[in-house]
């Protein structure tokens, strides 16, 4: 198989479907040069992920997602809006100063009870629901 050596071990570079020719973005290329090796290996430890997190396309396709999902504000209150007012690019650079150099610390998240459905006249079991701050206050 292209990519594997003896030990069954698969290469960044074979495993990226960018290496195949595909045209993907990089992110989606990075998520699948993951896939590929956990599953080549699925008692792989990955110890060096901490830079592709820091890296400023994923950071800017996260905030896409969460955009796209019109996420609300977590227990800091900050909307979507405050943060495009403040300035995306200016707060996704914040942000990944802030966690290369281990000074973000996220705040608690927000729990909210949610009642289970259920049988009439039966007893209502709830379940929490919990909401990330999903954004880094704005300085």
């Amino acid at each position: 198989m292209r990519g594997v050596d003896e030990e069954g071990s698969v290469s960044a570079v074979s495993a990226s479907p960018a290496a195949g020719g595909s045209i993907l973005d990089p992110v989606r290329a990075l998520q699948h040069t993951l896939y590929r090796a956990a599953k080549a290996d699925p008692g792989r430890r990955f110890h060096a992920l901490w830079d592709k997190v820091l890296r400023r396309d994923v950071l800017w396709r996260a905030w896409v997602a969460v955009r796209r999902n019109n996420g609300a504000p977590g227990i800091d209150k900050t909307t979507l809006a405050e943060v495009e007012e403040y300035g995306v690019a200016r707060f996704l650079d914040e942000l990944a100063a802030d966690l290369r150099d281990g000074s973000y610390r996220p705040l608690p998240a927000r729990r909210v009870l949610i009642p289970k459905p259920g049988q009439p006249g039966e007893f209502v079991r709830c379940r929490f629901l919990v909401f990330g701050t999903g954004l880094c206050r704005p300085r």
